[in-house]
């Protein structure tokens, strides 16, 4: 890429591929007993609503197999 470069209104964006900097960034720092703790319970209250919404939902999504005869009403025969 040392080919002609289209003008740009800033220098520093032009050379911004070219810098590398020589300063490392700090460690990340580590999360305490306490945010642990917290992460992991809303994690569970996550899971847990999850699976009860699950539960509570699979009976609409099962099939009856009982129910797959045809019934006639009181009003189809007439009465």
């Amino acid at each position: 890429m040392s080919g002609p470069r289209e003008p740009v209104p800033f220098a520093f964006i032009a050379d911004a591929d070219r810098f590398r900097s020589n300063v490392t960034p700090p460690p990340p720092q580590r999360a305490s007993a306490g945010q642990l703790t917290s992460r992991l319970l809303l994690g569970l209250t996550i899971v847990a609503a999850l699976v009860g919404s699950l539960m509570v939902g699979m009976p609409a999504l099962s099939l009856d197999h009982s129910s797959t005869s045809p019934q006639h009403s009181q009003a189809s025969q007439g009465h």
